[in-house]
């Protein structure tokens, strides 16, 4: 695999949380100890250069700008999803013997990469490795419901909470209209790796049948009750006990809250990034663009999906990946979806690489995404999805060591 220039990089995605503003600041109230460096560092700085700051980095570069073939798929409630998909130039071909041996002499339709993102992102965190992948393969992009392009959740309007089996089963649905037939790879970071999980949890066919390799970035089967977000045990107590009350309140004053989300944001950007990476210097840019995809997601969306999260559970659906080539990635400073994790994970899977990336944090496919994309690459190369002298394109590191 050749690396090019990064400045021919086409720029990556992540996060959304604009609306969650007042949900951040109380979070950082309780959690003083997380937020006051941040809180100390901004006061060095004049607001309105920070604003003029923000709006810079906006205008600064395509992270998150590539866009595919527009399609629409409908939740088993009637959530429309929407997807973007990326055809594979006709020389970006399955081996041959790889093909027969799945599928028999009847040339089958070509392998798609289906791409799924975490909570309060959209299908623009996986920016870079979309570039890298252009014309190789076939990808699918999604948005999550609530998130992104997609629309609300149906069953949520109607005052349903969201469950990670519905995720599950709206990944259905995208595969059903976006790839119908052929083999598949699943990728899915944090919030998407449980999609994944789900998928499997209640279509158990479908993977044994079509998936013929699968990726878990920086997510968990299970166990997020215990996950710590790097503060004092009496704080992450007090944060668990409180937060949903305050997460409820706030989404019943969505308006209210966006109005008052000026106000934080300053403080917010810290928490957001001190959550996000790890690595000493992040590419503003880049870390301006994650910031904007979390802030992108209303405060009412945060409420809805919050409690999914601790009722997650699918450490046995793990197993109906035992004959997929597998990959498990996680940064080894990811504060939300802790590495440990990921390496239950792996314990559980036969066939797995498992990588653990120095100074990564939970957005470790744009703070790393020169690690992330290779050891992608390499899976496809392993299951037979392209051949393995091909050159995935140009990506680029977003970060310099820490210390």
């Amino acid at each position: 695999m050749s690396e090019t220039s990064t400045g021919d990089v086409a720029r990556a995605a992540v996060g959304s949380w604009r609306r969650a503003g007042l949900a951040g600041a109380a979070i950082g109230v309780v959690a003083a100890g997380a937020a006051a460096g941040v809180a100390v560092e901004r006061l060095t700085v004049g607001r309105g250069m920070r604003k003029k700051a923000r709006l810079a980095l906006d205008a600064a570069g395509p992270y998150g700008a590539l866009r595919g073939t527009p399609g629409r798929a409908y939740a088993d409630d009637g959530t429309e999803l929407y997807y973007e998909t990326d055809e594979a130039e006709p020389a970006a071909k399955v081996n041959g013997a790889r093909k027969r041996r799945l599928f028999g002499r009847k040339a089958p339709a070509p392998v798609t990469v289906v791409f799924s993102h975490g909570f309060c992102l959209s299908q623009d965190a996986w920016h870079f490795q979309r570039a890298a992948l252009r014309g190789v393969v076939r990808t699918v992009h999604w948005d999550q419901r609530s998130h992104g392009r997609s629309a609300h959740g149906e069953a949520q309007t109607q005052g349903k909470p969201v469950t990670i089996d519905q995720l599950g089963r709206d990944l259905k649905a995208v595969l059903d209209a976006a790839a119908p037939e052929g083999p598949l790879v699943l990728v899915g970071h944090s919030m998407g790796g449980m999609t994944v999980m789900a998928l499997a949890d209640q279509y158990p066919e479908l993977i044994r049948d079509r998936v013929v390799g699968v990726a878990f970035v920086g997510t968990s089967s299970g166990r997020l009750g215990e996950v710590s977000y790097g503060l004092p045990v009496a704080g992450v107590n007090a944060v668990r006990r409180i937060l949903p009350g305050v997460l409820k309140a706030l989404g019943s004053q969505a308006e209210l809250v966006e109005r008052g989300r000026r106000a934080t944001a300053d403080l917010f950007a810290g928490m957001i990034k001190r959550y996000s990476f790890s690595s000493k210097d992040v590419d503003p840019a880049v870390a301006r663009f994650a910031e904007r995809m979390i802030e992108g997601t209303p405060i009412d969306v945060v409420a809805e999906f919050y409690p999914a999260f601790d009722d997650h559970d699918k450490e046995a659906a793990l197993q109906i990946f035992a004959e997929v080539p597998a990959l498990v990635l996680a940064g080894d400073r990811d504060l939300v979806t802790p590495s440990s994790h990921s390496e239950s994970i792996a314990d559980l899977l036969p066939d797995v690489e498992l990588v653990i990336v120095p100074d990564g944090g939970h957005l470790v496919m744009l703070e790393h995404p020169e690690t992330v994309t290779d050891r992608l690459a390499d899976l496809l190369v392993r299951v037979g999805a392209v051949p393995e002298a091909t050159n995935v394109g140009t990506y680029g590191s977003t970060a310099q060591p820490g210390h």
